[in-house]
C-alpha cells in the first residue's frame, strides 16, 4: 500500500498540518445511494453542521466493504486486527466550507478496532458478524449487527461491477457521493471534531446489486425510500488517516 502524498491537485483544500496517523486500504466497494429530503435528516444531524446536497437533494449512502492494511504510522499490520469487513450508513455535511461524511452508523466484524474507533474517532461503530466473499465474480456479503444494546440491522445480498473505470467529473453527482477528504463525529459532550484523509481520486465503476435485506439504516431511524438506488463500485483505494481535531464553536 503506497499513498502518493504529492498527489493533491484533486483535492478541494490542502493536505492538513502534521503527519497521517493511521494507513488502511479498502477494498471491493459499493456505494449505494438513495436520495432523501433534508428535512428527513436534520433531526439526525448536529446542528453545528450543514447537510449538504447536490440540485438540492440530500442523499443516504450504505457501503459495504472490507479493510486491509489497518496500521499505525511506523508500524506494521498486526494480522488479527488489520483486516476485517465494514459496513456504514451515511450521509453527507460541512462545516466551515469543508465538505465530508457523516456517519450513522459503522459496523465491524473485530471486537479491539471497534472499540478503539469509538474511543479515538468517537465515530458511532458496532460489532457485527459479517462475510465478504467473492463468487463467480460478485462479491457476495452478509452483516447482522451483534452489538450489544444497539439496535438490530442487517444487509445482505451480492454486487458487482459492470462498466469500465473512471473518475468522476468535478460537479458530477458520483464525485459528490465519493470524493470527500474528511469525516465529521461528534464526543460525548455533543464536541463536533473533523477527521482528514487522503486517497487518490476514486477509480469507480457502474455497479448492479441484488440485496436481499437492507434494514441498517431503519436501525438508526431513517427509512430508505422506495426508489431504485444509484450504485457503484471501486475495487480498491488506499488511505492515510489524521488525528480528529476538535471544531472551533
Amino acid at each position: 500500500m503506497a499513498v502518493n502524498l504529492e498527489q493533491v491537485a484533486h483535492r478541494p483544500w490542502p493536505l492538513p498540518a502534521g503527519s497521517w496517523v493511521m494507513a488502511q486500504s479498502w477494498h471491493d466497494l459499493l456505494f449505494a445511494h438513495w436520495p432523501l429530503r433534508e428535512a428527513l435528516l436534520r433531526p439526525h444531524i448536529p446542528a453545528r453542521l450543514e447537510i449538504d446536497t447536490h440540485d438540492g437533494q440530500a442523499w443516504l449512502g450504505v457501503v459495504p466493504f472490507r479493510m486491509s492494511g489497518v496500521r499505525l504510522r511506523g508500524r506494521p499490520p498486526i494480522p488479527w486486527l488489520s483486516a476485517f469487513p465494514e459496513l456504514n450508513v451515511r450521509t453527507y455535511v460541512r462545516a466551515d466550507d469543508k465538505p465530508g461524511v457523516w456517519f450513522f452508523s459503522l459496523d465491524a466484524d473485530n471486537r479491539i478496532a471497534v472499540a478503539i474507533a469509538r474511543a479515538w474517532f468517537h465515530l458511532p461503530y458496532f460489532r457485527a458478524r459479517m462475510s465478504c466473499e467473492e463468487r463467480n465474480g460478485w462479491i457476495e456479503y452478509k452483516c447482522g449487527r451483534s452489538h450489544r444494546g444497539a439496535p438490530c440491522g442487517v444487509l445482505a445480498g451480492r454486487y458487482r461491477a459492470i462498466g469500465e473505470v473512471f473518475s468522476a467529473a468535478p460537479g458530477s453527482l458520483e464525485h459528490f457521493l465519493t470524493e470527500r477528504y474528511c469525516l465529521y463525529a461528534a464526543d460525548k459532550e455533543g464536541r463536533i471534531l473533523r477527521g482528514e484523509i487522503h486517497h487518490a481520486p476514486w477509480p469507480l465503476q457502474a455497479a448492479e446489486a441484488e440485496l436481499t435485506s437492507n434494514t441498517m439504516p431503519e436501525a438508526d431511524g431513517i427509512h430508505v425510500p422506495p426508489a431504485k438506488p444509484s450504485l457503484h463500485f471501486s475495487r480498491r483505494q488506499d488511505v492515510v488517516v489524521w488525528q480528529p481535531r476538535r471544531l472551533a464553536l
